[in-house]
């Protein structure tokens, strides 16, 4: 069996699926509304397929050194379920923030949980200010295409949902009306191929094209601390001109 067909099994069997041209970085074109500096927003960070919410603990406390409050979601059935059902509690998750007096809500979706995001805004629910995804394929991954054609049984209704071309997909391929960043690495082996997580009208952010020589694997997007500045670049409003520095807003 081939390395990539053994990867492939591997992947289905724990049940992780998680999950072109040069993409010029531009400037982000800022919040939607402007932020009260006295009172900064929420943030709800979507975990990906499997729902771990672990791997977003470290972009969550960065948040909330800068005095803002970071909600992870508990996905149902740990994200692997009907990706359109997630989407409800994210939409509780927003309603819930604003009633409670928040000035604004982002939202950070990691992996698959960028679908989730992209799916509630297209059902017009958007509510958010902004949003920021980390390797989400908003276009689908060939991986889950072949983990459903090799082992069906081991690939959830996400893992079928996140075929490229999938009735889900297929709805949501066009551009987002709200100010969205879209953040990936050239090494992603689950979101194959990796640009599927560009959008457009999004400013779309290769990591390797701001970070040179950087080797982040898909699982590593949301606690590495280059992805981190750039998430925190997002939701700040400020313009990509560097690699963010380790720890460095």
């Amino acid at each position: 069996m081939s390395p990539r067909r053994r990867l492939l099994f591997a992947l289905v069997g724990v049940v992780v699926v998680v999950l072109g041209a040069v993409v010029a970085v531009r400037a982000w074109p800022g919040p939607a509304t402007a932020l009260a500096p006295d009172r900064p927003g929420t943030v709800v960070l979507v975990p990906g397929f499997g729902g771990d919410r672990t791997s977003l603990e470290p972009l969550a406390a960065r948040i909330r050194a800068d005095g803002r409050n970071a909600v992870i979601l508990t996905l149902p059935g740990d994200g692997t379920g009907d990706l359109v059902q997630q989407t409800k509690v994210l939409d509780d998750a927003v309603s819930t923030a604003l009633k409670g007096g928040t000035s604004s809500v982002d939202i950070v979706g990691y992996s698959a949980g960028g679908v989730v995001a992209r799916l509630w805004v297209a059902d017009n629910k958007g509510r958010a200010q902004r949003i920021v995804t980390m390797g989400s394929p908003l276009h689908g991954t060939t991986l889950a295409a072949e983990g459903g054609a090799l082992a069906p049984g081991a690939c959830p209704t996400a893992c079928q949902q996140l075929a490229p071309g999938s009735a889900v997909l297929a709805p949501i391929a066009g551009a987002a009306d709200i100010p969205w960043m879209s953040i990936w690495t050239e090494d992603d082996q689950t979101v194959t191929p990796p640009d599927s997580a560009r959008l457009p009208g999004a400013v779309n952010v290769p990591l390797q094209q701001v970070c040179p020589g950087a080797r982040v694997s898909h699982e590593q997007l949301p606690t590495d601390p280059r992805v981190i500045g750039l998430v925190l670049d997002g939701l700040t409003g400020r313009a990509l001109s560097e690699c963010p520095r380790e720890g460095v807003s």
